[in-house]
């Protein structure tokens, strides 16, 4: 029997996010506490991050901008606890000025530049946060575009972060995104990256100290140019499987774990030759 879609969606009342802002990235959280989704919008052309407040089931407010510096090109954004307040704060990749700039929210819908973490000439274009050396403090990963590298600034628990401290991802590799699990049961907490230029998915494998070592490379075909990549159970065992999105032959790609950090060869769905 064919399990039907029981999600119904409602088209609101449109109010667009204007183009010539340059909107690159959005992230949601109730920045306000009054109990309604807000967005936060990374506006490239502008160099700002727009908060939109939810002021009902279907409708936002006015965006309030606040500037990312000149030539920062924010590319990302993404929300988080990072001082351990309970209060959700924000933190963009600034592709032109190659740092992090993170904002501390008061929880009021207001917002306070902390910090902007320089991570070299690195050109970050996706940033994710996560606790890889279990002190319960989110920490930052990024895919580095310019440096073919991916980097990690560990969390002090205050809004404040250690320096990063880089992997590279091999010559012309391009990463586009990254996402965590434990791909081979050690209790560790495991890297997987996409390599646009490379056309291959790249795991890290983790340890105890939240530092990685061993590397695997798995191809998503030739041309493939995987650009973003998630994690999930997908054949009902206990094990992550990984999927990619290949932008270059408009395809879902799927890869499933083995249980003991290998994987069986992509197997590829098609998404449509106008999908790109």
């Amino acid at each position: 029997m064919i399990q039907k879609c029981g999600l119904k969606l409602k088209e609101t009342p449109r109010q667009p996010i204007s183009y010539k802002y340059g909107p690159r990235s959005v992230a949601v959280g109730d920045f306000n506490n009054d109990s309604w989704s807000d967005m936060v919008v990374a506006n490239h052309a502008v160099n700002a991050v727009a908060i939109y407040f939810g002021q009902n089931s279907s409708s936002f407010s006015t965006p309030i901008q606040y500037p990312t510096g000149n030539g920062s090109t924010p590319y990302i954004v993404a929300v988080g606890d990072f001082n351990t307040d309970s209060i959700l704060d924000i933190a963009v990749a600034n592709f032109g000025s190659n740092s992090i700039g993170v904002f501390l929210g008061y929880g009021n819908g207001s917002f306070e530049k902390r910090a902007e973490l320089s991570i070299g000439s690195s050109r970050p274009i996706f940033i994710g946060f996560v606790d890889l050396n279990n002190d319960t403090t989110l920490d930052i990963i990024t895919a580095n575009y310019g440096t073919q590298s991916i980097s990690i600034l560990f969390g002090y628990g205050n809004g404040n972060f250690s320096s990063p401290t880089s992997y590279s991802t091999d010559y012309d590799s391009f990463p586009s995104s990254v996402v965590t699990g434990d791909f081979n049961n050690d209790n560790y907490l495991d890297l997987a990256i996409s390599n646009y230029g490379t056309d291959n998915v790249q795991i890290l494998f983790g340890n105890e100290s939240g530092t990685f070592a061993a590397v695997i490379r798995l191809s998503t075909g030739l041309g493939s140019h995987p650009n973003s990549i998630t994690v999930g159970h997908f054949n009902q065992d206990v094990y992550l499987d990984i999927a990619v999105a290949n932008y270059g032959t408009n395809q879902i790609g799927i890869l499933l774990n083995n249980g003991n950090g290998t994987f069986a060869n992509q197997v590829n769905y098609s998404t449509g030759s106008a999908s790109l």
